[in-house]
């Protein structure tokens, strides 16, 4: 050995040694070297939310996942993998004792209103879809789907439109009762996406109440109704009775709890004294990169889940 590489490797030992630490310690993943964590919510990380630990294979990344305490998953574009795939990660979730969370259930219109406009070929494509996705949701054991209603019909009053989404919807819900699955509604902000049919939590609430279906819910995604109204906990408080699921982002940014204005600790706490045994979706990018980056984020959740 090179007797510059043999000092540099015993300076490194001695540093190692000094911080009560060895070589093997200091390379142990996350998984390895911490106990599982045993959070009072039911958070449903993503893939690739963890991939610079657990690599790109979605079953070690489930795998993962599980190893850190999360008893949830998500995945919105479950309806697009291959069935091989899907009937393994439902396996793995059965395995590992994590339940399914939502996946996207039909094409999404950013642009056009498919649902406000009442337009028949829309509904009828829209319906269709609905029925593949409850196949989907019976393979991967999920309960819930997220439902999207689409661009705004300018040139229709709202309560017409109203009328044109609750019609659509009935007639889903009637797809969904049999296998007990339940679209969940997702409003969303104008800033991310403008122009949409539906963005206000009392508006979801409205909806629902019409279609009246255990079928038709709420999914309540904090971060875009921060940004579309705040007020977040007096509006969870109104619309609870409808609320199926959750989804979390920080504001600004769309990373994880404690990056941004969202006093999310007090938010779970509010949602959890309700007794709430659905999930939390982390529908959300991370703050910081790489290994530690996920090492952050985990320890983000832990803090906002002590209260």
């Amino acid at each position: 050995m090179q007797r510059r590489k043999f000092l540099k490797s015993s300076t490194l030992s001695a540093a190692l040694l000094a911080t009560g630490a060895s070589c093997a310690t200091a390379a142990t993943p996350l998984a390895a070297k911490s106990e599982k964590y045993n959070y009072q919510l039911k958070y449903a990380p993503h893939l690739g939310m963890f991939k610079n630990h657990a690599g790109e294979d979605p079953i070690d990344q489930l795998k993962f996942m599980a190893d850190q305490g999360f008893t949830a998953f998500e995945d919105n574009g479950m309806k697009g993998r291959e069935v091989a795939l899907q009937e393994k990660m439902a396996k793995t979730m059965m395995d590992t004792g994590m339940e399914m969370g939502v996946f996207v259930a039909h094409k999404i219109y950013w642009k056009e209103p498919n649902l406000a406009s009442g337009k028949a070929d829309w509904r009828t494509e829209f319906l269709t879809q609905i029925k593949e996705s409850v196949e989907v949701a019976k393979r991967v054991n999920a309960k819930w789907m997220t439902v999207v209603c689409g661009h705004l019909d300018l040139k229709q009053d709202m309560g017409y439109q109203t009328a044109n989404v609750v019609e659509s919807l009935k007639r889903a819900a009637e797809i969904c009762e049999p296998s007990g699955v339940t679209m969940v509604l997702e409003p969303l902000n104008f800033r991310n996406h403008p122009g949409l049919f539906l963005t206000k939590a009392a508006q979801a609430f409205q909806v629902c109440r019409a279609v009246d279906s255990p079928s038709c819910k709420i999914l309540f995604d904090i971060y875009h109704q921060q940004i579309q109204e705040g007020n977040l906990i007096p509006n969870i408080e109104k619309t609870w009775d409808e609320i199926a699921y959750f989804q979390i982002g920080d504001n600004p940014g769309r990373k994880e709890p404690t990056t941004g204005e969202i006093n999310y600790k007090n938010v779970f706490k509010y949602i959890h004294s309700r007794g709430f045994e659905g999930i939390l979706g982390m529908e959300h990018g991370n703050f910081y990169p790489g290994k530690e980056g996920e090492q952050k984020l985990i320890a983000a959740y832990q803090e906002s889940d002590r209260f």
